[in-house]
């Protein structure tokens, strides 16, 4: 007789470190590819699930899922596919049809592994703890219940446990579609279901001129780090790091500020933790409050004053290289885009090019740390989100007011959710005086900063800097324009894993 492992007491007994300086190079074919590289898309969707009480059907169904994993490997292909169909689309004279590509790639939660019956500690403690207990601490707004637990201002979807994400994504709905359907057939075949929809959230590229525009108008995802030894091409500017940073195990994966390395069990070697955010944006009144707010008579516009909050020009060109006039040109371009480090002479004391507390500028302070002789390395997360909802409609644009959900799925990869992504987001976005040791307090970041103290919204808000002619003088923030809905904290496993400790033949 065959005796499976009773899912309920399955576990991978690895307590020791992997020792980085003894493992073989990476095989990008064994890494999820929306990691290093992102998934191509035009749609992506993300399902979120529960697993069934039939922990070993689900698990024998995810073996079968295991072939449509999309790989680091795959997405270079497809990368280039697209390349050359671009190119060959431009010598005949006529725009590129879209190739039709999808792409699949799964990661689990604290409850899923729980669920799964793994029960090694990943040795990060916000995975551990789950994205909803972390809500208060990165300052979501919302209540204590009867039981005096704070339950964030979500919608209810995200405050059940969730037990993983497939991601999606596509050329198009119909073909995310189709693919989802699939995904969902392989776990529920037939009447027995192993898996259960928590919610599908779907997320579009905004079209025409707005592709790769977030929805408050400016280009997106330009800050990434480079890998090393696996984007041997930076560009400017483009800060390498060590592999750990992103993927568990590989050199580099240490607590933050140390050499101790995070003891992971072995089979977490190449995985990658994930952030999600469901983030709406309230874009008319985000506009309506830099008119309000500039004064176009001295120079100082809407246009520039949004900038300085982002820290970069719509068109994606850094405010600190471009200080006063947007550039276009520079700002398409990966040569130009990147290549600042906040170090023009008087950066570190003055808001002249760029205010303390600009986002782009709290999220990667690059020179106001590293003159100070700290590493910003193990900070560095890789964002891989996308956009959702519709366009502005003329009665939003009219009347100032959100009808309309519309925002960001924020997806950032990392070695280490407490290193990184909630590091960033608790110490320096909201904490009113960082960057350190500068003259005036620097305030909140005024794009992501958040302040808890309530259940509808949060407390007051407030950063210096913003006005180039009046950089003492305080601007009040009235209301927080991003707005957190939901989201967890997930991993990424490596094929590898998926195959010989997640799934069952």
């Amino acid at each position: 007789m065959l005796f499976l492992p009773d899912p309920g007491s399955f576990f991978v007994d690895c307590t020791s470190p992997i020792m980085a300086s003894t493992l073989p190079p990476l095989n990008p074919a064994n890494v999820q590819g929306d990691i290093l590289v992102g998934l191509p898309k035009k749609v992506q969707h993300y399902l979120f699930f529960q697993i069934d009480d039939d922990v070993t059907a689900f698990r024998k169904r995810l073996r079968l899922l295991i072939p449509l994993i999309t790989t680091t490997v795959q997405v270079q292909d497809d990368r280039a596919k697209i390349v050359a169909n671009k190119k060959k689309a431009a010598e005949l004279g006529k725009a590129p049809e879209l190739l039709r590509l999808s792409g699949v790639n799964i990661a689990f939660s604290q409850f899923g592994l729980n669920k799964l019956g793994i029960k090694d500690n990943l040795g990060d403690t916000a995975f551990a703890t789950g994205q909803q207990k972390d809500s208060q601490g990165l300052g979501d707004a919302g209540a204590p219940d009867a039981n005096n637990n704070f339950v964030p201002n979500w919608i209810n979807a995200f405050k059940n446990q969730i037990h993983g994400v497939v991601i999606i994504s596509g050329d198009c709905d119909l073909t995310v579609t189709a693919t989802q359907a699939a995904v969902l057939a392989i776990f529920n075949i037939g009447a027995h279901i192993t898996l259960h929809e928590v919610i599908t959230v779907k997320g579009v590229v905004r079209p025409g001129a707005e592709k790769g525009h977030e929805h408050f108008g400016f280009l997106d995802g330009i800050s990434q780090p480079a890998v090393k030894d696996f984007d041997t091409k930076p560009n400017p500017g483009q800060e390498t790091v060590s592999q750990g940073v992103i993927l568990c195990g590989r050199e580099g994966d240490v607590v933050a500020g140390t050499t101790t390395p995070f003891t992971r069990p072995a089979w977490a070697l190449d995985g990658s933790f994930l952030a999600l955010r469901y983030l709406f944006q309230l874009v008319p009144e985000f506009d309506n409050f830099l008119k309000a707010s500039a004064d176009p008579t001295k120079g100082f516009t809407s246009d520039l004053l949004g900038a300085r909050l982002v820290g970069r020009w719509k068109s994606g060109a850094p405010v600190d290289v471009f200080p006063l006039a947007d550039n276009p040109a520079a700002g398409k371009d990966p040569l130009q885009n990147n290549n600042f480090r906040y170090d023009f002479p008087n950066d570190f004391d003055t808001q002249d090019r760029c205010p303390f507390a600009g986002h782009t500028r709290k999220t990667n302070p690059r020179n106001d740390l590293e003159q100070l002789g700290f590493s910003t390395e193990n900070r560095r997360i890789i964002r891989r989100g996308v956009q959702f909802g519709p366009e502005l409609t003329p009665e939003e644009v009219s009347s100032g007011k959100t009808h309309h959900g519309r925002g960001l799925i924020f997806a950032a990869y990392c070695g280490s959710i407490t290193n990184s992504f909630q590091f960033i987001q608790q110490s320096w976005a909201n904490n009113q005086g960082f960057p350190i040791q500068k003259p005036v307090s620097p305030g909140f970041d005024a794009i992501i900063g958040q302040n808890n103290q309530g259940p509808d919204d949060n407390g007051p808000r407030s950063m210096s800097g913003a006005n180039p002619n009046n950089q003492t003088a305080t601007l009040s923030l009235p209301i927080e324009w991003v707005v957190p809905k939901g989201g967890e904290y997930f991993f990424s496993p490596s094929i590898p894993a998926l195959r010989d400790t997640f799934s069952l033949v």
